[in-house]
């Protein structure tokens, strides 16, 4: 369900756009062990069924040999329980430094309002931003 605070940038056409590579999906531990859970596998299986690593280190959610997230099939298969990454987008950090980048992204997703006013795309990415820093520790 989308908040009314998003609606007016942002709603979901679950397309999967976003689901192809563009350099992984990050997993913390956290989302190891929610999906794991939700799939019916322990976390260690996850690990090294599901996921790849990362050229910082880190693990990533494999790709299928289309380019796109394992788990995307229709639509997302593990949609309750994605990672935290995916329930972000499409409020990243490149639009804080660059606001031109929602249009460019518009071009890619479907569901992204390239005639939203910028205060409310900053406004939204400051606060999914603001949430993504326990993202951020636990993968550092």
């Amino acid at each position: 369900m989308v908040s009314e605070k998003t609606a007016d940038v942002f709603i979901c056409k679950q397309c999967g756009e976003c689901c192809y590579g563009y350099g992984g999906t990050y997993v913390t531990d956290a989302d190891i062990e929610n999906i794991a859970s939700y799939i019916d596998v322990t976390p260690e299986t996850f690990r090294k069924t599901f996921t790849q690593i990362s050229d910082s280190g880190k693990p990533v959610i494999a790709l299928g040999d289309d380019g796109k997230c394992i788990f995307f099939k229709e639509n997302c298969s593990i949609h309750p329980v994605k990672p935290r990454m995916c329930r972000a987008w499409p409020f990243i950090e490149g639009v804080l430094r660059a606001p031109g980048n929602w249009k460019l992204m518009a071009d890619a997703c479907p569901g992204i309002n390239p005639e939203a006013p910028k205060k409310a795309v900053l406004r939204r990415v400051r606060e999914e931003l603001d949430a993504l820093n326990e993202l951020r520790k636990d993968l550092d």
